[in-house]
């Protein structure tokens, strides 16, 4: 557990897990579009959301690099290579990447409280929170089966709809409907990567919903949540028409949810996870446009 060479710059950024970096920055794109709509957009509040939701989870994926490291989850995986179990970086810097990007996180969110509504800070101590409790703590809730109800609550919910609320000082329906379209494609890119690793988290004894489930259920629960998505997409569209836009991205969806009940297991699922997760990207700009042009 200890580096057998000196850290380099592609160490650090590879922890990062940049190819799921979609998933923080989707509900901001959406929720500023439905905030802003009918309004000129508020670019310095709509920055530092970007900036609080992607550090949130930058700092997530040290702190599940960490925690899972040092539990021995992470000893026999079959995704990429994590910091903390290959021995790439100690365990101590893992854990103080982790930290930095919290602070990030938390200097931002301190700023934009100030400028909307000091309120916004209890949201952001709950973020942070559930960031480390993930697999971190005595009981982590993604060891329990809870990670997808958590995504969809942070990645759709809390920050969809706060990304809204910072715009204008205000919530709509809108705002709901656009945070359940985001949180369910992020739920699904984590079902899916629980899918992955699947028999690794069982064995080592991480209870997520994939394992309880099984294979066949758990990948129907992927492709389930893509599709209520969807259907999302058109609840909003009843109030926003323009974000009808984003059923465009139907197309989008067919090679991961192909490959998702096709049975592909192991490394060969990092497609379709990679694929989940350049739909919520795509779906949010087709919405947001959709909103701010209409």
């Amino acid at each position: 557990m200890t580096p057998a060479a000196p850290v380099r710059a592609r160490d650090w950024v590879a922890g990062a897990r940049p190819r799921t970096l979609g998933a923080g920055i989707a509900p901001v794109v959406v929720g500023t579009a439905v905030g802003a709509a009918g309004h000129d957009v508020l670019v310095g509040r709509a920055a530092l959301a970007l900036v609080v939701a992607v550090a949130i989870q930058v700092g997530a994926n040290y702190a599940n690099d960490y925690s899972d490291g040092v539990r021995g989850t992470d000893a026999d995986r079959v995704g990429p290579r994590r910091l903390t179990a290959s021995g790439a970086v100690s365990p101590a810097a893992v854990r103080r990447a982790a930290a930095i990007a919290f602070a990030v996180a938390a200097v931002a969110g301190l700023v934009l409280s100030l400028l909307v509504d000091p309120w916004l800070l209890l949201v952001g101590v709950a973020a942070l929170g559930a960031a480390v409790l993930y697999t971190g703590g005595p009981k982590p809730y993604g060891y329990l089966g809870l990670g997808e109800l958590m995504v969809l609550v942070f990645f759709g919910f809390v920050a969809t709809a706060g990304s809204a609320y910072v715009q204008q000082g205000a919530l709509t329906a809108g705002a709901w409907w656009a945070s359940a379209t985001c949180g369910l494609l992020a739920a699904a890119v984590l079902a899916v990567n629980n899918v992955r690793d699947r028999v690794g988290d069982a064995a080592a004894g991480k209870r997520t919903l994939a394992v309880r489930l099984g294979d066949r259920p758990a990948r129907l629960l992927c492709v389930a949540l893509v599709a209520a998505a969807f259907a999302s997409v058109v609840a909003l569209g009843t109030i926003h028409a323009g974000a009808l836009l984003g059923l465009a991205a139907l197309p989008v969806a067919v090679p991961p949810a192909r490959a998702i009940l096709g049975g592909r297991t192991g490394p060969a699922l990092i497609p379709a996870l990679v694929g989940l997760v350049r739909l919520e990207l795509v779906v949010a700009a087709l919405v947001a446009i959709g909103i701010l042009a209409w």
